[in-house]
């Protein structure tokens, strides 16, 4: 999510919008779980700085993950679908919840879901796009510049 919010800020608004519990401090993330709404199991969440930002790209490296300075992570579950179908539900609740908030919604890093982006909406890709720079022209009107 692309906020000036400290990983703390963020996980105190994941516990009151997800349902997330505990929140143990490791560094700069803040680790909680929350009950899965799909299967009966514990999944993982992690609100941490994003790592992967890149503060002046050169072109070819451009990713919409850039302006984006916090990460949340979902770990966890028996199958990658639940998982992934878990993380669209945190990431919907999240998006009703502050739609001033631009956010994206990346599966393993390799496949841009989802972005938020306030005043424009809340889109989901149909095709199989990646958030790096071959991508741009799908997801950048959807993204923070």
């Amino acid at each position: 999510m692309a906020t000036a919010e400290s990983p703390g800020q963020v996980a105190r608004w994941l516990r009151e919008v997800a349902g997330c519990e505990g929140g143990s401090v490791d560094g700069a993330a803040v680790r909680m779980r929350v009950w899965a709404t799909t299967v009966d199991e514990w999944l993982g969440v992690v609100a941490q700085p994003n790592g992967y930002v890149e503060v002046d790209p050169e072109p070819e490296d451009v990713q919409a993950l850039d302006p984006y300075a916090i990460e949340i992570q979902v770990r966890g579950g028996r199958r990658e679908a639940i998982l992934h179908a878990e993380a669209r539900l945190i990431f919907d609740k999240l998006v009703t919840s502050r739609p001033d908030l631009p956010m994206l919604l990346v599966h393993n890093l390799d496949t841009l879901v989802a972005a938020h982006l306030p005043g424009v909406g809340t889109h989901t890709f149909d095709e199989r796009i990646t958030p790096d720079a071959a991508d741009v022209d799908s997801w950048r009107p959807w993204v923070v510049a």
